[in-house]
């Protein structure tokens, strides 16, 4: 059947293929030099266009990943899909990659091992961008009352202690994703968590949550121990600090407590579990005992020669087996595990260190902050400061985000707070400056810190959080 023109003519309701070969030039010409688009036949709803990366065959991607010159851009592709990631392992890319990188390990005997190169390459790259990478600050009200003490693992931050709610954030965005409430109105000490679970400490009890829900699924009795005032947990166990001067360590799975150790004289002010299941305490006296989990035997006593001080603070290092602490008279102290022997103490702050931390694996950088409200960074191996930071509040905001109920995209959660994001801007310090002559409300003190991949989360006994972040 025939359809009518614009000309007036008839044609055939079929195109001709010279037609066609027209329409497509001139679809082109329209284009520029941009390839001619085509509907996409997956399940996209319809109504997307254009290649996609799945429509590429295996020798075209092999070809691609080839020419990507960073480790990092090239482990994201292998997080994009498992037929990249089979596609970048088999084809070596990451191992020829590396041989570009470095040229005299061609010839060597030894096998590559992908994730240990990754680990050194990640630490390497966080060691120094804090070291002399640019950071900003972004800050939001998180708790209704205060918050003194953080912890972040695994792109997640918790924070708590004040108003009987701890709280998880994501550290990338900033977003509010859960929290978990105290039960039977107790007051928090101390609290820790990994990928499932949020263990909560209590003067008298240990208290655990899921992290999928808010609710307490166990709550220990209250005859076990008493005056707690803090805690190390590494799965299964707590190990939990008292006042007494010992410690005691807690099965989460038979609830019930395993053992009991001797520490010291005096109250448990820290704790710290190894991967040998050692037992680090430190005390109001100024030492640090370290105890056999197994046995239950002491093994030996670290000593400050700066006596009299009271050890505030605990970060073990299991890759280069050393010991950081933090004192009240400032200063950051540093043993081998395996001689318990001293190999620096550095007064790096006039005032009490409350909290030391760095990220696990890494063995270049330690942050430290306390009662002067400077967040610093001092080399492991010497104890020297590297670089000193405060927030320069005078500034106002470069950016801030909506409440996270009208950002787009984004879902309201029932109880979570409205909260505002931030940006500021940081100014760095140098490590001898006098501190008089910088005002109090630029340096609030550190109540607590924690270290994560290229980012320092800290609070500071008020209701606000801060994620530090650096850049290369």
């Amino acid at each position: 059947m025939d359809r009518p023109t614009t000309g007036g003519r008839r044609q055939e309701a079929r195109p001709s293929e010279r037609e066609r070969e027209m329409e497509a030039s001139s679809s082109r010409s329209r284009s520029g030099s941009l390839p001619s688009k085509r509907r996409s036949g997956g399940g996209g709803g319809g109504s997307g266009y254009g290649l996609t990366g799945q429509s590429l065959n295996d020798d075209t991607l092999r070809s691609i990943f080839s020419h990507v010159d960073d480790h990092f851009d090239l482990a994201h592709c292998s997080a994009v899909c498992k037929s990249w990631h089979t596609i970048i392992s088999t084809a070596h890319v990451m191992r020829d990659l590396y041989y570009k990188r470095n040229p005299q390990a061609r010839g060597s005997s030894s096998t590559i091992s992908v994730k240990s190169y990754f680990e050194a390459l990640a630490m390497n790259e966080h060691a120094s961008t804090l070291a002399s990478g640019s950071a900003e600050v972004h800050q939001w009200i998180g708790h209704d009352m205060r918050a003194t003490l953080c912890r972040m693992k695994s792109g997640s931050v918790l924070t708590g202690m004040g108003d009987k709610v701890l709280r998880l954030w994501s550290a990338e965005s900033c977003k509010y994703m859960n929290e978990y409430n105290v039960p039977n109105s107790k007051m928090l000490v101390d609290f820790d968590f990994d990928e499932n679970k949020i263990v909560g400490l209590t003067s008298s009890q240990v208290c655990i949550w899921k992290r999928s829900g808010p609710r307490s699924i166990f709550q220990s009795r209250g005859d076990t121990f008493n005056h707690g005032l803090c805690m190390s947990y590494a799965d299964p166990e707590v190990v939990i600090g008292c006042e007494d001067g010992r410690a005691f360590v807690y099965d989460m799975y038979s609830r019930s407590c395993s053992s009991i150790h001797r520490l010291h004289p005096s109250p448990v002010t820290c704790l710290a579990v190894t991967d040998d299941q050692l037992i680090v305490g430190g005390s109001t006296f100024g030492n640090v005992a370290i105890a056999d989990q197994t046995s239950g035997e002491r093994l030996g006593l670290l000593k400050s020669a700066f006596a009299p001080t009271v050890i505030r603070c605990l970060s073990f290092s299991a890759n280069s087996h050393l010991i950081f602490a933090g004192s009240s008279s400032g200063y950051a102290h540093c043993w081998d595990l395996r001689t318990l022997r001293p190999l620096w103490e550095t007064r790096v702050s006039p005032n009490v260190i409350y909290s030391a931390h760095h990220l696990p694996g890494d063995t270049s950088t330690l942050a430290v902050g306390g009662i002067d409200g400077v967040l610093r960074l001092v080399c492991q191996r010497t104890g020297e400061t590297i670089r000193s930071f405060i927030m320069d509040t005078g500034y106002p905001a470069q950016s801030s985000s909506r409440p996270q109920a009208e950002q787009k995209n984004v879902r309201p959660v029932e109880s979570g707070p409205r909260q505002q994001v931030e940006k500021k801007r940081v100014r760095e310090i140098a490590p001898d400056a006098r501190l008089d002559n910088i005002p109090m409300h630029l340096r609030p003190p550190i109540t607590g810190l924690s270290v994560g991949m290229r980012k320092i989360v800290t609070t500071h006994g008020e209701n606000y959080i801060r994620v530090w972040k650096f850049r290369s």
